[in-house]
């Protein structure tokens, strides 16, 4: 029998407020209770076998994190704790975000994100720009970047042709060729998912107005925008792309940043779609550790540190800085570069001019890369090992860190 109101009223308190939050007020649907009836508990205390609730009650736990717990709960040399919901932290910074769903990894936030739209449009047809990674999900591993692009494989066997029939593929920038698709087969698309800046195929900025037109056309027939900011969220700014420029997708897929180096993804966007995920709504969406504190407790240390220093502005001048450098190496040298750069990311493309989609940077010389990328290692510098992934700047960058890097990536380049 359901445990009586009287004896959870903080329990109810605090579900309540999750409610607001999360879709159905937890992360994976079973948690709500809602094939045995009654309210939810929230544990305020675990040790060894037993849990101690809210609301004052000391049970012997059999479920044992639905698994994992095989030595019980806070053992002396696994200790962690959680002093606040980073789902408030992230729905108070990401303009798209009224409730957010946590996860395990930016793949299974941008497969959920692509689920849930399909599920609450009805349709199956996606929309994905050629180069943009989304991580390894059959409908989005079609015409990849990241290394998928890297190793000449921009698909993958196991895919069944069926599946990647349903993904349109378009390449980024070519506002004439959305249109065109949008014209075509809107009623049918159920999503576009964008990295609005794509950073898997090295570093690709938007031209002026394509954001904009994405988010016209997906407004205008009815279909789910998703910002995949697995990348760029909390990394150029607090609420990401969408907070530079002021574009709001319905649905955003984040990851890496908010698990502060441990294994965590998000995805959120407006409470009227959220809804539609189990246990309020037919989506089905689960994970055995998603939200699982450990990794909940990096992220809010590593937001809360983010909202404290504000470094965005620091990170974008020293970001300027060494694009400057390096391109002012590259003339003297007479080498076509192209260093796209914005806050804390930048990419370096062997090109005469702008590289704007998935197509010109193929066509960028990669040799130059491999060249420069030796280079730079034997002189002390780390950069991605492939030319088709984008670098970044951190909070732990100094000034002599940076000074240390133009030196050695100008010499490295003078060298070629």
């Amino acid at each position: 029998m359901p445990v009586p109101l009287a004896r959870m009223q903080r329990s109810e308190e605090l579900f309540a407020k999750a409610l607001q939050l999360i879709p159905g007020g937890v992360n994976s649907p079973v948690r709500a209770f809602r094939s045995v009836g009654g309210t939810p508990f929230f544990t305020r205390s675990a040790s060894g076998c037993r849990l101690t609730t809210v609301d004052g009650r000391e049970l012997i736990d059999f479920v044992c994190t639905w698994g994992p717990a095989i030595h019980g709960h806070n053992p002396p040399d696994v200790r962690a704790a959680i002093a606040a919901a980073l789902a408030e932290r992230v729905a108070g910074l990401v303009p798209s975000v009224e409730q957010v769903r946590m996860c395990n990894s930016g793949t299974e936030a941008t497969m959920s994100a692509v689920r849930l739209a399909r599920g609450a449009t009805g349709r199956s047809a996606i929309v994905k720009f050629a180069g943009c990674y989304h991580g390894h999900v059959d409908s989005l591993l079609v015409r990849a970047g990241s290394g998928a692009l890297t190793h000449g494989h921009p698909d993958s066997a196991g895919i069944p042709p069926a599946v990647a029939a349903e993904t349109r593929v378009l390449e980024f920038n070519d506002t004439a060729a959305v249109e065109a698709l949008f014209a075509a087969e809107g009623g049918r698309l159920a999503a576009v998912i964008v990295e609005p800046y794509p950073a898997n195929c090295g570093l690709i900025l938007p031209q002026p107005g394509f954001l904009e037109t994405l988010r016209r056309l997906c407004t205008a027939h009815g279909t789910v925008l998703i910002f995949d900011e697995v990348m760029t969220g909390f990394r150029l700014a607090g609420g990401g792309v969408q907070e530079l420029t002021g574009v709001i997708p319905d649905l955003t897929a984040m990851g890496k940043i908010i698990g502060g180096g441990l294994p965590v993804g998000a995805f959120g966007g407006r409470r009227d779609l959220m809804q539609h995920l189990a246990p309020v709504g037919p989506v089905y969406q689960a994970g055995t550790l998603s939200g699982n504190p450990l990794a909940m407790a990096a992220g809010i240390a590593a937001l809360d540190r983010l909202q404290q220093e504000q470094p965005y502005a620091r990170l974008d001048a020293m970001g300027a800085r060494l694009r400057d450098a390096l391109l002012a190496a590259a003339r003297e040298k007479g080498l076509p570069l192209q260093v796209p750069q914005t806050g804390s990311m930048f990419a370096l493309f062997f090109a005469d001019s702008t590289v704007g989609n998935y197509t010109q940077a193929l066509a960028s010389a990669s040799r130059h890369f491999k060249a420069l990328f030796h280079g730079a290692l034997e002189r002390g510098i780390y950069l991605p090992p492939s030319p088709f992934e984008t670098c970044f700047l951190s909070t732990a960058h100094s000034d002599g860190d940076l000074d240390a890097a133009i030196e050695g990536l100008t010499s490295a380049l003078k060298a070629l």
